[in-house]
């Protein structure tokens, strides 16, 4: 949702800038919260603010954009430094040299990127053969919950992983057992059950070779994919 609040020098302003937010992020999702009246804008404002919102604005979430006066302040996550430079670009260009920008843009981290971190180089442990949990194991999820709760419970697919030794079927079954052990223990750490699916992949997603213990080691693994926050 976006809240659009302030003091507009006049009911024409006023119109414009509801209609070119509404375009840009749909009329169900602008919260109008303009007054009108009690104010003296600097010369051709009207016609700067709606000229800057644009495809380019849009690329700012989790902020803020105040104009008062001729100070313009932008606050906000973009998803790289050229976006961050193009907004501030197309900002100085919408406004004249008499407006300053203020900027608080900062380079967001995907929370798909942030679970990766948090697993790092690690796996979820488990006893040979089972979809028991090992010690290990549980400290390895402890760390995991904690992440999901600060990411405030995104969708989750708890995907499990084995290497290619014995029979597939029994591998994507135990797969599959262990990525429900995985599920099972973040429910019971506070992770709502509704938003974590399961799914078990058995040898079929190797992300080494299964040809020395190590890569084995490595495909005997649990994944943890974000599918929407």
């Amino acid at each position: 949702m976006v809240t659009v609040s302030g003091t507009v020098p006049d009911q024409a302003t006023k119109a414009s800038v509801l209609a070119h937010l509404r375009k840009l992020y749909g009329a169900d999702h602008v919260v109008d919260r303009l007054s009108v009246g009690g104010v003296v804008a600097p010369a051709n404002w009207s016609r700067y603010v709606t000229g800057m919102i644009g495809p380019d604005l849009k690329q700012v979430s989790k902020g803020w954009l105040k104009i008062q006066g001729n100070i313009i302040d932008i606050s906000g996550e973009v998803p790289n430094e050229a976006v961050r430079q193009q907004v501030l670009s197309k900002l100085s260009g919408d406004f004249d040299s008499h407006y300053g920008i203020k900027q608080h843009l900062r380079i967001s981290v995907s929370k798909q990127k942030i679970l990766d971190n948090t697993l790092a180089d690690r796996t979820v442990q488990f006893e040979s053969g089972s979809a028991n949990l090992t010690a290990a194991g549980r400290a390895v999820l402890d760390d995991m919950a904690a992440t999901i709760k600060k990411l405030h419970d995104p969708f989750i697919n708890v995907v499990g992983n084995t290497d290619n030794v014995g029979n597939r079927q029994a591998n994507i079954e135990l797969s599959l057992a262990r990525a429900s052990a995985v599920k099972d223990y973040l429910v019971g750490k506070g992770i709502p059950a509704a938003r974590l699916s399961i799914s078990g992949m058995g040898p079929d997603n190797p992300i080494a070779s299964n040809d020395t213990a190590a890569g084995r080691a490595r495909n005997r693994r649990i994944d943890f994919r974000i599918l929407k926050n």
